[in-house]
C-alpha cells in the first residue's frame, strides 16, 4: 500500500473514529469542527477547549445554530433568484411598500426558494412561516406560494413598522421574533440570528445591485 492509500484508510479511520466519539458522548447535536494532521489522520471535536490544538475548521453546522436556508450549512450564498414569483413578490413589495429587494433576500436565506421547505423547527413554506405567525396573518395553506409571499411581506412590513423602519431589527425579529429584539433592546446576541442578519443583508445588496441594473 502507497503513502497516499495508507493515509486516505486513516482519514476514514479517524472520521469513523471521531464521529462515533461524538454520537456515543451525546454530543452529535453541536457544531463540528475538524482538521487533518501531517499523517493525514482527520480529527473532530466539539470541544472548545481543544480547539487550540489544531487548526480545526467548521464540519458540521449545529441544527440549532445553522441559519435557516443553508441546506449544505456552508457560508456561499448562492446564485441569485429573479424570476420565480417574481409577479408575486412585486405585488406584495408594492401593497405592504417593503423593498422587493428585501423580499427577495429573506426568501433567499429562508428557503432557497423552495416553497415545500419546513425547518427542524416547524416553519414552512417560501418564507418559512411558523404556524401561529400564518395564522396571525391569514394564512391558511403555508406552502402555498400566493398565501406564503402575502404573509411573510405582512410580518416584514409589520416589524419594520414595529421597529421605525430599522431593518436589521426587523430581519432581527424576523429571524428570533419580536418579543426577544425588545427583551435585548437591539440584535439579540444569538448565533444564527446575528448570522442571518448579515447574510440577508449580504444577499439583499446583491438584489438591490441586480434590479438596478434591470431598472425594476
Amino acid at each position: 500500500m502507497d503513502i497516499e492509500s495508507r493515509c486516505e484508510t486513516k482519514t476514514w479511520m479517524g472520521l469513523a473514529a471521531g464521529f462515533f466519539w461524538l454520537f456515543a458522548a451525546g454530543m452529535a447535536a453541536a457544531d463540528v469542527y475538524k482538521y487533518r494532521d501531517e499523517n493525514g489522520v482527520t480529527h473532530l471535536t466539539n470541544i472548545p477547549q481543544q480547539l487550540a490544538n489544531g487548526p480545526y475548521e467548521l464540519y458540521r453546522a449545529d441544527e440549532r445554530t445553522r441559519p435557516k436556508g443553508w441546506s449544505d450549512g456552508s457560508l456561499l450564498l448562492g446564485k441569485l433568484e429573479l424570476e420565480r414569483y417574481a409577479d408575486l413578490i412585486r405585488l406584495n413589495a408594492d401593497r405592504h411598500n417593503v423593498p422587493e429587494s428585501l423580499i427577495r433576500a429573506v426568501i433567499h436565506a429562508e428557503s432557497a426558494f423552495r416553497p415545500d421547505a419546513i425547518s427542524p423547527k416547524g416553519a414552512g413554506g417560501l418564507m418559512q412561516l411558523m404556524p401561529a405567525t400564518a395564522e396571525r396573518f391569514g394564512v391558511r395553506d403555508r406552502f402555498d406560494p400566493e398565501q406564503n409571499i402575502a404573509g411573510g411581506v405582512a410580518y416584514l412590513a409589520f416589524l419594520l413598522d414595529h421597529f421605525n423602519n430599522d431593518q436589521r431589527l426587523a430581519v432581527a425579529a424576523y429571524n428570533a421574533g419580536e418579543g426577544a429584539v425588545g427583551r435585548y433592546n437591539g440584535i439579540p446576541p444569538f448565533k444564527e440570528t446575528q448570522t442571518y442578519v448579515r447574510r440577508v443583508e449580504a444577499l439583499q445588496q446583491r438584489y438591490r445591485n441586480k434590479l438596478a441594473q434591470l431598472g425594476r
